[in-house]
């Protein structure tokens, strides 16, 4: 599930979008100003990530906006990790066990929602 609960990647909306205005990753390309079939397919195989224009192009081409678009990136924001992780070693240690018993999204979630609902009690 990314950010908004949406079961589909960035690449993979990218690519129902195109197919639902009926375009080819070449005319598509043409669209956002020739960029090649290749690259557009590395993103929708989630091989690559858009750079922030070209995501607005994209947006502006498929008639959707850039934040439904950005709802669909589910990279983890890197360097946030990465500093949360040097301030607390016991979050790397955890995030390795989540990753070692393949949870998955849903049960994450289901986790954190029910400490919220602790929390609210």
């Amino acid at each position: 599930m990314n950010k908004l609960g949406n079961a589909k990647s960035l690449g993979e909306r990218i690519r129902e979008l195109r197919e639902i205005k009926d375009l080819s990753l070449r005319e598509f390309g043409k669209k956002l100003g020739n960029l090649s079939a290749a690259f557009l397919s590395d993103i929708e195989l989630g091989r690559r990530h858009p750079s922030a224009k070209v995501l607005t192009d994209m947006a502006r081409v498929l008639g959707i906006t850039v934040e439904d678009l950005e709802s669909y990136d589910v990279r983890p924001v890197i360097e946030d990790v990465k500093r949360l992780v040097a301030q607390n070693p016991a979050l790397g240690f955890a995030l390795r066990k989540v990753l070692d018993k393949e949870v998955t999204p849903e049960e994450l979630l289901k986790l954190v929602e029910k400490k919220s609902e602790r929390k609210k009690s």
